[in-house]
């Protein structure tokens, strides 16, 4: 179950947490990986990780955020099977706290790079004749994170963008879904917590795994998990949904 041999996959910030997970993943189940980072060098650990495993993958430098650069990219890459929409940035501010220009990129990121890699993997999916949308989205989608004004307002964007798009094309055999996790344990949240929090790194972590019902963060794996199924054959009944993976923050939260 859940092969993917054969399948060609695009999974853009491929190159560290949940989206090196997910490569990861996808290569261990037989998929020719195509990651695209914004430089090479930072696909580099997760290239490494699957040739180590005998997997088959390819390092693209792109910033989704640049028409020209996706729209290069995805024609070098041609016919594929799956794209996994994972790159995206993270900002803390409330409304009248964030800059516009901070709100532009957030939103040039987290949106329009999902829509513009969108774009321009549909030509390719046409020509295989069937493909497969993962857009990351968040619980900020659902709940609407406090003090994360602008990174809510793009990963409701990204599951309002999910829905369209799947009934768009689902004549085209083409599924879209999403997956909404809530606090995974990655690089970036050990990075935020140093940054922010000096000399408090255990106790924040802590605190930050305790805001989860079920008293741990999430692990990249487990979102690499999800997102196999929903990429594979076994999953060609679900289009239009999303998935929480929150450890029962959004319905156990009270």
């Amino acid at each position: 179950m859940f092969s993917l041999v054969n399948k060609k996959a695009v999974i853009t910030g491929g190159g560290s947490g949940i989206g090196k997970a997910i490569a990861v993943t996808f290569a261990a189940q037989g998929a020719s990986v195509h990651v695209l980072e914004l430089t090479t060098e930072a696909g580099a650990d997760t290239a490494a990780t699957i040739k180590a495993a005998g997997g088959q993958v390819t390092v693209h430098a792109c910033n989704v955020a640049s028409k020209e650069e996706v729209a290069a990219v995805f024609a070098s890459i041609g016919q594929l099977d799956i794209l996994v929409n994972n790159a995206g940035v993270a900002h803390i501010g409330k409304a009248d706290t964030t800059p516009e220009a901070d709100f532009d990129r957030v939103m040039s990121i987290n949106v329009k790079g999902v829509y513009q890699c969108i774009a321009a993997a549909i030509p390719g999916f046409r020509a295989n004749g069937r493909g497969v949308i993962i857009n990351m989205a968040s619980i900020a989608a659902w709940v609407g994170l406090a003090d994360r004004f602008v990174y809510s307002t793009a990963k409701g964007a990204v599951m309002a963008m999910t829905l369209s798009v799947a009934k768009d094309y689902m004549h085209e055999n083409i599924r879209c879904n999403s997956i909404s996790p809530a606090r995974v344990h990655t690089p970036f949240v050990d990075g935020f917590i140093a940054k922010n929090y000096p000399g408090k790194e255990k106790e924040m972590f802590e605190k930050l795994s305790a805001s989860q019902p079920i008293g741990r963060m999430g692990e990249p794996n487990e979102v690499a998990a999800l997102a196999l199924y929903l990429a594979s054959d076994e999953a060609s009944f679900i289009t239009g949904c999303d998935y929480p993976i929150d450890g029962g923050f959004i319905k156990l939260n009270n």
